[in-house]
C-alpha cells in the first residue's frame, strides 16, 4: 500500500513540475510554492487565454514574453498574458488573466 502511494505521490510531483516548467517558458512566474491543483488551475488559464489571443488574430510568438522577458512585438498590448506580481496570489492571478481574457474575447 505505501508503495502505490509513493509512487503516485512521484507521479504528481513530476507532473507538477513539468506544468510549472511549461508556465515559466510562457513567461508565467512562480513562487514554486504552488500546488498542483494551482499549477493546473493557471496552465488553464493561461491556455484559455491563448486560445482568445489566437481567435482574435494574435501572434503568440510575437504577444508572449521569450523566456520570461517582455514580448517581442505584440500586435495589441491586450494580447499580452498579464504578467503575475511579487507575492500575489494564485486566485488574484488567474482572476487577472480570466478578465484579460474576457476583454479580449469582448473586442
Amino acid at each position: 500500500m505505501n508503495r502505490a502511494s509513493d509512487a503516485a505521490d512521484e507521479e504528481r510531483q513530476r507532473v507538477a513540475a513539468e506544468v510549472a516548467s511549461r508556465l515559466r517558458r510562457r513567461g508565467v512566474q512562480l513562487s514554486g510554492s504552488e500546488s498542483a491543483v494551482e499549477l493546473a488551475d493557471i496552465e488553464e488559464s493561461v491556455e484559455e487565454f491563448e486560445r482568445a489571443v489566437e481567435r482574435s488574430g494574435g501572434d503568440l510568438m510575437v504577444d508572449e514574453p521569450v523566456a520570461g522577458d517582455s514580448p517581442i512585438a505584440p500586435d495589441e498590448t491586450w494580447f499580452v498574458l498579464p504578467v503575475r506580481k511579487a507575492n500575489e496570489s494564485v486566485a488574484s492571478f488567474i482572476g487577472r488573466i480570466s478578465d484579460a481574457t474576457e476583454r479580449i474575447t469582448s473586442q
